[in-house]
């Protein structure tokens, strides 16, 4: 495992539920990261870790490498990679986001 994919490992593994995104919860950067941070809000998550892959070119492309997924945002929960902010919407519509995440639908 290179560095980078090291350094994305221990993110997600280290913390409940980790949102690679672009920009910071406060100040999204892309549409689809402030959506990804506003559905996140709607189910009360409280223990949110971000990583702005805006800051760091290694973890922005190493992100998609780790996951093999082309695009960010990128949701984990305990670990798992759930998906982008299409799949979270539709997880949260459905109601199967708030049960993954641990929260009451």
């Amino acid at each position: 495992m290179s560095d980078v994919q090291q350094r994305i490992d221990d993110l997600v593994k280290g913390h409940r539920v980790v949102l690679f995104m672009k920009g910071t919860a406060q100040f999204p950067m892309c549409g689809f990261s402030g959506r990804a941070i506003q559905i996140l809000k709607a189910c009360g998550v409280n223990d949110l870790k971000t990583v702005n892959v805006l800051e760091d070119e290694d973890i922005r492309q190493g992100i998609k490498e780790y996951s093999d997924w082309p695009t960010i945002p990128q949701l984990y929960v305990n670990g798992e990679f759930v998906g982008g902010s299409d799949i979270m919407t539709e997880m949260y519509q459905s109601g199967e986001l708030q049960p993954a995440l641990g929260v009451p639908a």
